[in-house]
């Protein structure tokens, strides 16, 4: 699968979380857990995105693109904010105010992010790169989120030499602390290829 198609993926997973959170605002004790659920889904697909963006993406776009630079750090510093959110939603209770400001300031962010990401870099990247290279790329982001983080570790510098050290102990952390929390069954599908 190449890089775009597999990013799309994921960028359409997200989005139909994002929809139904928006959606789903109900108050009863049932409605709050689901919210919850929902959101925990939403916190390790987005977390893994990321950490695979970081690593393979954005250092193919710096090196591809004359302003790849430039795109790439406006891109990672938008992850770096998402990051935060995300680990605000971790941290209060689905059904507090915390919680839903938090996803208020994250749903249009998230879809700001996927906006810039789809008509500002994919179409000048797929022009710089050859079907092969793409292709190439696709495979080691693919092969990259079996060993992605699920949770958003903010405090942990957006750079690929770090996350492919640092991220690797932190994405195997993070499976343990999802096995014995239960929180593993809230693992988003992998999207099916488009």
């Amino acid at each position: 699968m190449d890089a775009l198609t597999f990013l799309r993926n994921d960028h359409e997973s997200v989005l139909g979380m994002l929809e139904s959170l928006e959606r789903g605002r109900g108050t009863g004790e049932a409605e709050v857990k689901a919210r919850g659920d929902l959101v925990t889904s939403l916190v390790m697909a987005e977390s893994q995105h990321e950490a695979i963006e970081e690593q393979f993406f954005w250092p193919a776009v710096r090196r591809a693109l004359p302003d790849g630079d430039n795109l790439a750090d406006r891109a990672v510093s938008q992850e770096d904010s998402a990051k935060e959110l995300l680990q605000q939603l971790e941290d209060f209770g689905a059904g507090s105010r915390e919680f839903e400001e938090a996803l208020d300031r994250f749903i249009p962010a998230a879809r700001a992010h996927i906006e810039f990401e789809q008509s500002q870099v994919w179409p000048r990247l797929s022009e710089a790169q050859s079907p092969a290279e793409l292709e190439q790329l696709g495979d080691k982001m693919q092969a990259a989120k079996k060993f992605a983080p699920t949770r958003p570790h903010p405090n942990t510098p957006s750079n690929p030499a770090t996350l492919k050290s640092a991220g690797l102990l932190a994405a195997v952390l993070d499976k343990v602390r999802d096995f014995v929390g239960g929180r593993r069954a809230h693992q988003p599908p992998t999207p099916p290829p488009t």
